[in-house]
């Protein structure tokens, strides 16, 4: 039979390809409080979780509960945040959109009410309050594209901590290779021409070229399927000039 081409070793989602559970602390979410509930919480230390570039905020409430979040810049060990719909509109707290002002800055938020916050969630990231409605709050993302959500959703105010990360040169190919590592993807990514013949389909020959059309369809069963997938076009886009 051949040996199994890497790619579709990958597709089948084995251990050695997933993000490694060692050094994950525990969900970073929201407690599950009832909406009309206001509770306050005391920030008891922060720390760092294996694959996460933002910092978490442990946080403990007074009826003894323990929860982990994303931090937002200006978070200290010591201070607290207030949770419900009349907590302050000041960094950390959160609260539901419904009652965030147009033009706030927030993040960790919640794409489903209940789900913990799952939008700008990243080191350095914030969504923006655009505007109330009828038919639900309007969001700006991160990426600029603008979003209707439930009034109930939360959202933690102000910008999550540890922007500018990525901007830090690695150095080395072994601290890159430790950063993929802890979040599950692929490094180092390997040319499908430099292979052998056996491992990928573009493999084989002295001049490392694919010798036939890199373009396959969306069907096309695991091992073949590499290259553009099921592409429109490919190639350099070129601007035809208008005649009058």
């Amino acid at each position: 039979m051949g040996k199994r081409p890497l790619v579709r070793r990958r597709g089948r989602g084995g251990r050695q390809f997933r993000a490694t559970t060692i050094g994950k602390l525990a969900p970073a979410k929201y407690p599950s409080f009832a909406l009309s509930e206001q509770h306050e919480g005391k920030i008891i230390d922060l720390i760092h979780e294996r694959g996460r570039e933002a910092p978490l905020a442990k946080v403990r409430f007074e009826n003894g509960s323990i929860c982990y979040m994303p931090a937002v810049i200006g978070t200290k060990v010591g201070s607290t945040i207030q949770i419900g719909l009349n907590a302050d509109i000041t960094n950390g707290n959160i609260i539901s959109i419904q009652n965030i002002p147009d033009g706030t800055i927030v993040c960790d938020l919640e794409k489903h009410f209940g789900d913990g916050g799952t939008i700008a969630k990243s080191a350095g990231n914030y969504a923006t309050v655009f505007s109330h409605g009828s038919d639900g709050v309007t969001v700006k993302l991160p990426s600029g594209k603008f979003t209707t959500l439930n009034p109930k959703n939360r959202a933690m105010i102000g910008t999550l901590a540890g922007g500018g990360i990525t901007e830090r040169p690695l150095m080395r190919a072994g601290t890159k290779w430790r950063k993929f590592r802890s979040k599950g993807r692929k490094y180092p990514i390997v040319r499908g021409v430099a292979q052998a013949a056996y491992v990928h389909p573009h493999g084989g020959g002295r001049h490392q070229h694919v010798g036939q059309s890199s373009t396959v369809a969306r069907d096309t069963p695991p091992g073949a399927k590499v290259g553009s997938i099921a592409a429109r076009k490919t190639g350099r886009a070129r601007i035809k000039e208008r005649t009058s």
